[in-house]
C-alpha cells in the first residue's frame, strides 16, 4: 500500500502547514458523489484516529482512512499550475473512468 507526492505537492502542503500553525500533515479520502461515482477529499489532518493509516513522503505525513485504502492505494499526488489555475491532480491506477467535468472517479 502507497500514497505518494510530487516535489511541488509535498512543497504546497509544507508551505500550507506552516501557515496554518498546526496539523500534522494531509488527510485523504474519498466520498460518494457525482456523476462517475467518487471524489476526492483532501483536507488538514490534526490527528490520526484509530482507522487511519499513515504515510509519509518527502517529508509529509499523508493519513487515509483504512476503508479508503481499496480506491486509493498506488496514487500520486501532484499539485500542478495551468496558466492561471492551480489545482492538485490525482494519478489513482484504480481509476477506470471519469466524468467529463473531472470531478469524480469510477474504480475497477
Amino acid at each position: 500500500m502507497s500514497i505518494s507526492l510530487t516535489e511541488s505537492a509535498a512543497r504546497r502542503v509544507s508551505s500550507h502547514l506552516e501557515k496554518r500553525g498546526h496539523g500534522i500533515g494531509l488527510r485523504l479520502g474519498i466520498k460518494k458523489t457525482g456523476c462517475s461515482g467518487w471524489a476526492y477529499v483532501i483536507d488538514y489532518a490534526d490527528e490520526q484516529g484509530e482507522n487511519d493509516v499513515v504515510f509519509e513522503d518527502r517529508g509529509v505525513k499523508v493519513i487515509v482512512n483504512r476503508d479508503h485504502l481499496g480506491h486509493l492505494d498506488g496514487t500520486e499526488l501532484d499539485y500542478v499550475r495551468e496558466g492561471i489555475n492551480e489545482a492538485f491532480k490525482f494519478r489513482n491506477p484504480n481509476v477506470k473512468d471519469e466524468c467529463g467535468c473531472g470531478e469524480s472517479f469510477t474504480v475497477s
